[in-house]
């Protein structure tokens, strides 16, 4: 896997202001790929160099690079951006990662630290399940359900996970996508990232960054309550938290500038 170029590999695409000293990285979360942050991105055109990419098993990512094994936590998928970023040569890098983007964000800034100057993290949670006086918002009987519900009647499942997670004040169509795209994933590579999302844990990692973090928060979001964007403004020092008059998981595709006016704000 090593040996094919990371550019290649993860479907990188390259836009934007490509002399600019300053490299915009953006990391879509569960089920997405690099297509959903069309409509925040080319608002930075200007001024930053843009990069998108297409995690591990989704999108146009080369498949066949695909090893369970590998994928089964987050530290793998931020490999692959530090990869990324090596092999562009960047050195002044903003990183905007979508929920399971934002892990993936954190532990490349934690890795690298000297090359990220800024961390934009959207719908962020380190750990999806309750702990003790933690609220994540899942219990491992959720999980438990959602993991039955996904082997038994996977299309009903998408169905209901895609409206949830867009918000019920959308047009279907932005849920009818977000499911398409889910669809178009082979079930192993799926289930493989929905591991790594729900069954690790990354409160430790969060409190080791060190790094400008700009924190945004649809007013409604299902999947992260409130509880855990003050989790993370507490745990990130110095962090800015920036709550959105915006419902559902995926503000950058149903509120796309409520989220630029917020990173604008930032960078």
């Amino acid at each position: 896997m090593n040996s094919i170029n990371p550019l290649q590999r993860n479907a990188v695409t390259v836009l934007g202001n490509k002399d600019a000293a300053i490299t915009m990285v953006f990391i879509p979360g569960f089920g997405s790929d690099q297509s959903v942050w069309h409509p925040v991105a080319r608002a930075f055109f200007a001024d930053f160099r843009v990069v998108l990419l297409d995690n591990a098993g989704t999108g146009s990512y080369l498949h066949e690079s695909f090893q369970q094994s590998h994928y089964l936590n987050m530290t793998a998928y931020a490999d692959d951006v530090l990869e990324i970023c090596a092999e562009l040569k960047a050195k002044q890098i903003i990183l905007v990662g979508h929920s399971m983007g934002s892990m993936i964000s954190v532990l490349a800034a934690n890795k690298q630290a000297s090359l990220i100057d800024k961390l934009i993290l959207i719908g962020a949670s380190p750990r999806y399940l309750n702990d003790g006086d933690y609220f994540g918002g899942f219990t491992q009987h959720d999980l438990d359900e959602l993991y039955t519900a996904i082997t038994l009647n996977f299309d009903n499942w998408l169905d209901g996970f895609a409206k949830l997670a867009m918000g019920s004040s959308h047009e279907p169509s932005l849920a009818e996508k977000f499911a398409d795209a889910i669809r178009g994933i082979p079930r192993a590579q799926m289930l493989t990232a929905l591991c790594a999302i729900f069954q690790t844990d990354h409160r430790a990692d969060v409190e080791k960054i060190d790094t400008p973090t700009l924190l945004i928060q649809a007013k409604d979001d299902v999947f992260v309550p409130f509880a855990v964007a003050q989790y993370l403004h507490k745990s990130i020092r110095g962090s800015s938290l920036n709550i959105i008059d915006a419902d559902g998981h995926l503000p950058h595709v149903s509120a796309p500038q409520k989220v630029i006016d917020a990173i604008a704000g930032f960078v």
